[in-house]
């Protein structure tokens, strides 16, 4: 019996074709890959099969193809699954192979999911795309963040304001927002923030009529500022601002007084050094017109001897009117010299005739 079954099978293998042979072969390397690829996604399947992520062999393997992390898409799909968020396949594989974060966008949709708040998957791929960091956002949405104002990593500690009686105050405010997920794409950031905030303490110091209010009520300053919008065109809502620090500086309007004191000072030196100045050259002026005058006189004087000589010539006088003359200058000067001996003063236009 044993013999008969061996004839025949050695019958049948040297009757078979050789395309036979070809077609063995490849259905066995067939069934091998086949076995391989089954056992590779057969864990994943299993999975998406019983926590209801739906994605199939066929896609597990096309994922694999299009060179997409499947395990970690699949591990996202199952935590977004039965957290609860609608979300399908082809909407993680599109975030991945446009190069967002998807772990941290699923846990970001997670969180405001399970909070109650509404982040469209579309809405978070967005936030992610765009640079900015959406699960942080969904944190600081759920648990309002504080910023410190001014920003300590600029090196100022202090925001500098006068009050309108010319004290000066020094003050640290904390800025308590949230974010606006709506606008966190386009919305200004912590700086712009920061800046009008500043800026609002500042114009509300500016306003205050004594610096002692302001120490009495530190928190006028922040619902002043509060109420004016400042978060608007921001990605962020301003829950509250506290003066966390105030103190005071300087008298700065009595400083400007002295200044301004200061510089009326130098400019009332300058004016009387000018009209000195003004004075000692017109001083001088004069000096030079009295030499002046007395040079003309001088010259008057000298043509005197020379009208007596005419005189003389023509006979208009005699000898005994020249001695006269003569004895009267003589008298004259003698006079003077008295005078000018006991202290007074003398007049040197009296001279003698020569």
């Amino acid at each position: 019996m044993l013999n008969l079954l061996a004839q025949t099978k050695n019958n049948l293998l040297n009757e078979s074709p050789p395309w036979m042979w070809v077609l063995i072969v490849l259905v066995v390397l067939i069934g091998i890959v086949v076995l391989v690829v089954f056992f590779r996604f057969f864990r994943l399947w299993i999975q998406c099969l019983l926590t209801g992520a739906n994605i199939g062999i066929p896609q597990l393997i096309a994922m694999k193809l299009r060179a997409v992390d499947y395990e970690m898409i699949v591990r996202q799909k199952i935590a977004l699954v039965r957290a609860g968020v609608k979300i399908t396949t082809e909407e993680l594989e599109s975030h991945f192979l446009a190069r967002g974060n998807v772990p941290k966008t699923s846990t970001a949709v997670i969180a405001a999911h399970k909070a109650g708040m509404d982040l469209p998957w579309k809405t978070a791929s967005a936030i992610d795309l765009a640079g900015r960091d959406i699960l942080e956002a969904v944190k600081t949405s759920v648990n309002p963040k504080v910023i410190d104002c001014p920003d300590k990593g600029i090196g100022r500690q202090f925001l500098d304001a006068v009050c309108k009686n010319g004290i000066q105050l020094r003050c640290k405010a904390r800025v308590t927002v949230r974010t606006k997920l709506e606008r966190l794409v386009g919305g200004a950031t912590e700086e712009t923030i920061i800046a009008r905030v500043g800026e609002g303490i500042v114009k509300a110091i500016g306003s205050a009529n004594d610096h002692k209010e302001v120490l009495a009520n530190p928190n006028m300053i922040s619902q002043t500022v509060l109420h004016n919008a400042l978060d608007a065109q921001t990605a962020f809502e301003i829950v509250s601002i506290d003066i966390a620090d105030i103190e005071v500086g300087e008298n700065i309007g009595a400083k400007l007084q002295a200044d301004q004191a200061a510089a009326d000072l130098r400019v009332a030196q300058a004016e009387a050094e000018k009209r000195r100045a003004a004075a000692v050259a017109l001083e001088q002026e004069m000096i030079a017109r009295t030499q002046e005058n007395r040079a003309a006189v001088v010259l008057s004087e000298a043509e005197v001897p020379q009208a007596i000589a005419a005189a003389f010539r023509a006979g208009h006088i005699s000898v005994s009117d020249y001695y006269n003359i003569k004895n009267l200058q003589a008298d004259t000067s003698m006079r003077t010299s008295i005078a000018g001996g006991m202290g007074g003063n003398a007049d040197n236009t009296d001279r003698p005739l020569s």
